[in-house]
């Protein structure tokens, strides 16, 4: 006995009529009238009158009836109760975020998901592109952010955002704009080697070896401060996301600088490790994520 076949015979009794139990349940009526057939011999129990027009329920049938619609509700309330649980946005998720991202996405997306999914805790964990990929290999992370595309084919990755890439800093002969062909003549000061975002900049501005610091100082950036500072001390450039350009005192937009032949871009992702994804978590921030900072990237551009 199966909960199929108590739909069947639920649909018989309801419009009285076999074809038409099948056309409704999407069976042929040669498998409909051989399932009932079957759960008739199951119970030792006729319940429809067969030489009836239209087709009757016997009595003993109305009794089986009445348990069947009570064991078909039951089962469908399980079926939507576990529907929900899947759905749940509960417990422990290890998100992985890179140090470019984080000061400008976190603000954005933290509260909302922590007052939409409260049974949902997030253990944050700010880490370089390279240690990402090797701690969503070992399954020390759940998710990361961080911007693609990334050499690693074993990961999943999942757009989240793109935006600009914005030129700040002091060019050479006190210029305010210049093509993206040229950049490669100025100083360009870069994220330290692990950062994807630094990978990036030197494939987009065509960059072998950019002319940077003097000989005798030896600098490693970690972070977008530490990359203007280094900017307004030796009157260089460097390139900044939007999200983080909405974030620079009204001082230094003033150094903010065009790129006549285009724009340059960079994509923002979701990334997991396929044996270790928690899908349903993994797609709900996604789209949480996504809409957020969608949201303020638009209006940024009003």
């Amino acid at each position: 006995m199966n909960i199929q076949q108590l739909e069947y015979i639920l649909a018989v009794d309801q419009l009285k009529s076999f074809s038409k139990a099948a056309d409704y349940c999407h069976v042929t009526q040669a498998t409909l009238s051989a399932m009932v057939k079957k759960l008739e011999e199951q119970l030792d129990i006729v319940i429809f009158d067969r030489k009836a027009n239209p087709i009757a329920t016997t009595e003993n049938g109305r009794e089986v009836l009445v348990q069947a619609q009570q064991v078909v509700a039951h089962a469908n309330a399980l079926l939507s109760s576990s529907k929900a649980i899947n759905q749940k946005i509960e417990g422990k998720v290890k998100l992985g975020i890179i140090p470019t991202i984080a000061s400008s996405v976190l603000p954005l997306i933290m509260k909302p998901l922590v007052e939409k999914y409260p049974l949902l805790h997030l253990e944050i964990h700010e880490v370089t592109t390279n240690q990402m990929i090797k701690d969503l290999r070992e399954g020390k992370l759940d998710v990361g952010i961080l911007s693609t595309p990334i050499a690693s084919t074993d990961l999943e990755t999942q757009i989240l955002y793109v935006e600009d890439l914005r030129l700040y800093g002091y060019l050479s002969g006190s210029k305010q704009q210049i093509s993206q062909s040229a950049l490669s003549q100025e100083r360009i000061f870069l994220l330290q080697e692990g950062h994807c975002l630094r990978d990036q900049i030197i494939q987009l501005c065509d960059l072998k070896k950019s002319k940077s610091l003097p000989a005798n100082l030896s600098v490693e950036s970690n972070t977008f401060d530490t990359l203007l500072n280094l900017v307004d001390t030796f009157q260089g450039v460097t390139l900044l996301p939007s999200l983080y350009v909405r974030q620079l005192s009204e001082g230094r937009r003033e150094h903010l600088l065009h790129i006549i032949d285009g724009s340059l871009q960079r994509e923002v992702s979701i990334c997991y490790y396929r044996p270790y994804a928690k899908w349903n978590i993994i797609n709900r921030l996604a789209d949480e994520i996504s809409v957020e900072v969608n949201k303020q990237l638009n209006a940024s551009m009003l």
